[in-house]
């Protein structure tokens, strides 16, 4: 466990924006050095406006392709892969560090519905997330887009979606203090945008989700909704606001935290893996 989170531990505590990829297609695991010397170039040339850049000479942008084999659910997932883009330095000294200024990584955690009676040629990683300019986002998608023969869908998460997240998340049993749980609401309809912040101490939001949960390790749609409807009743008692009539945006806990455009920041390592699931759920249900 503690090799894992060794070499994971730098996707936490980022802000992460979401895709969804269709299948690649010919992407072979012993070609990574290749895909990122190919890559390189392909940066290099779109910075100088098309003019063709030597394969393998030495590039302003650093480009390093790796394998995450921890990073999966099942036997049937494939590992995770994770591209990273760094500035070379250009101080005199060999040992100076280049700067990290952009990371990727394609991933699939129980997304078994996705890999089952898939071709052999297909590698299926339904799930993308970024950290960096939104240029590099681009640059690295046309790359694989061109290479692999895939489509890349930024990956929006909804109302009912978050709502689940917080039910979920809020009744995760932590062993340290734990911050609160936030719900974020846009209110509609108005000249001037107004949002609606609403903290829970998560002990609160914890015990209220115990009461809800029928089955442990199992949640309906029904739990989540009482859930929901019971904190509604709650904010009502107390400010006369009717928030069912405003919109979710946005979601934070102890364990992650969620915005209705696809940006997630994973904030323990313990639940890696859950996030992760729910994540490649909706970024396969996009994709079907």
């Amino acid at each position: 466990e503690n090799v894992v989170s060794q070499k994971t531990a730098f996707l936490l505590r980022k802000a992460w924006t979401l895709y969804s990829v269709t299948p690649l297609y010919r992407f072979h695991r012993a070609r990574l050095r290749d895909y990122a010397r190919l890559l390189s170039a392909f940066i290099a040339a779109e910075k100088q406006k098309g003019l063709a850049v030597e394969v393998g000479v030495e590039l302003d942008i650093k480009v390093a392709v790796s394998s995450l084999a921890d990073l999966r659910g099942s036997e049937q997932d494939q590992a995770a892969v994770l591209v990273q883009l760094s500035l070379r330095s250009r101080a005199s000294s060999r040992n100076s560090e280049d700067k990290l200024v952009w990371s990727g990584w394609f991933c699939s955690v129980y997304g078994d519905d996705l890999s089952e009676n898939m071709p052999e040629d297909f590698t299926c990683l339904p799930l993308f997330l970024t950290h960096g300019a939104d240029s590099y986002t681009s640059m690295v998608g046309r790359w694989f887009q061109k290479t692999f023969d895939c489509c890349f869908r930024r990956l929006a998460i909804s109302p009912l979606n978050l709502s689940w997240m917080v039910a979920m998340w809020a009744g995760c049993q932590l062993d340290k203090a734990a911050s609160a749980v936030e719900l974020v609401f846009s209110v509609p309809y108005l000249s001037q945008p107004l949002d609606i912040s609403y903290a829970i101490h998560p002990e609160d939001a914890k015990a209220l989700w115990d009461t809800v949960q029928k089955m442990p390790g199992e949640i309906t749609q029904e739990e989540v909704d009482v859930f929901m409807d019971c904190l509604y009743a709650h904010f009502h008692r107390h400010f006369k606001i009717h928030l069912s009539a405003a919109k979710l945006v946005k979601v934070s806990t102890a364990v992650a935290s969620a915005h209705c455009d696809g940006i997630v920041k994973i904030l323990h390592s313990q639940y890696l893996s859950g996030v992760l699931m729910l994540l490649t759920e909706l970024a396969i249900s996009q994709i079907q």
